[in-house]
């Protein structure tokens, strides 16, 4: 009893470990490569599969999924012999797990050197000046390369990034001064520029000034000549009608006793205002004659009227 109840262990024991030579289960987004008595038989996708016993070997397993692989920091030299430390991160994906297990021995290994390697030959190309700014051009050139070296191995290289960009201390001091040289010129600049604008814009305010005010001088001297000249006018025009009066009443009846009249009463009134300004006076003989005075007046009329 003791005998059987071994063998039925021993045969339970070999029966589990068929099974599991036997049966498998990939998981997703995996493969696993397999090997019949040494050379390549497959490979297996996700699912389950049954192998031959002792005979099929599941050699290599690997991860479809998109990886990354951190590049450690290195050591470039820049274009103008300038020392820069450079690291990044690789994005990378197995399309073709056959060829990545016999296309190398480490793929991962052989991407992160040939990373490196890429990755200083791209910064000798550039000055440290243009490493920032140049930094996805870094990055397209770094997978381009590294994407014809893969594709013997079964690798994809999706995309590498730049993570830091490090010169040395002096260097960084040196590129902030440059900066606040620079920042300080650009502040010079714009301060100059808008003193200019300003400058420009009073003269061009004054210039303005300048123009409306003689406009307003013009066209006040010209309503001023308007003005006189129809001031001139209507003294002329009111002379004219006063002159055109007289002569139509000394035309009338009693014109001329009027006439006499009006001719006394000036003839007195501007003689007592000589007498009332004038500190010494001189008299005429015929000083009483108004009559003749009158009668001169008269004569000056009648010389009008013909």
């Amino acid at each position: 009893m003791e005998g059987g109840l071994f063998v039925i262990i021993l045969l339970a024991i070999i029966t589990l470990v068929i099974l599991a030579k036997t049966a498998i289960v990939v998981p997703q987004q995996s493969a696993f490569v397999v090997e019949r008595l040494g050379r390549f038989a497959g490979v297996r996708d996700a699912g389950f599969h049954i192998l031959v016993p002792f005979i099929d070997v599941i050699r290599y397993r690997h991860s479809l999924k998109e990886m990354a692989l951190d590049i450690p920091a290195q050591i470039c030299i820049t274009r103008d012999n300038v020392q820069v430390q450079v690291d990044g991160v690789l994005y990378l994906k197995v399309l073709n797990p056959e060829r990545t297990s016999y296309g190398i021995t480490d793929y991962m290994f052989a991407i992160s050197q040939l990373a490196q390697t890429t990755l200083r030959s791209e910064v000798g190309k550039i000055d440290l000046d243009r490493t920032f700014e140049e930094r996805t051009n870094i990055n397209i050139s770094v997978v381009a390369e590294l994407d014809k070296a893969t594709e013997p191995w079964g690798v994809k290289v999706l995309r590498y990034e730049v993570k830091s960009i490090t010169p040395p201390a002096d260097i960084l001091a040196a590129m902030e001064k440059q900066m606040r040289a620079e920042r300080e010129k650009r502040a010079v600049i714009l301060t100059s520029e808008g003193q200019r604008d300003a400058a420009i814009n009073s003269a061009e305010g004054e210039k303005q000034q300048v123009i409306k005010a003689s406009e307003a001088r013009r066209q006040q001297q010209i309503n001023e000549a308007e003005g006189q000249a129809s001031a001139i006018l209507a003294v002329a025009t009111a002379n004219a009608e006063g002159i055109k009066r007289v002569a139509e009443a000394t035309r009338a009846p009693g014109g001329a006793e009027a006439i006499q009249l009006k001719v006394a009463e000036q003839y007195i009134a501007e003689f007592g205002k000589v007498i009332n300004n004038a500190d010494t006076i001189i008299l005429p003989s015929n000083l009483g004659d108004v009559a003749s005075m009158i009668t001169t007046a008269m004569n000056v009329v009648n010389q009008v009227k013909k």
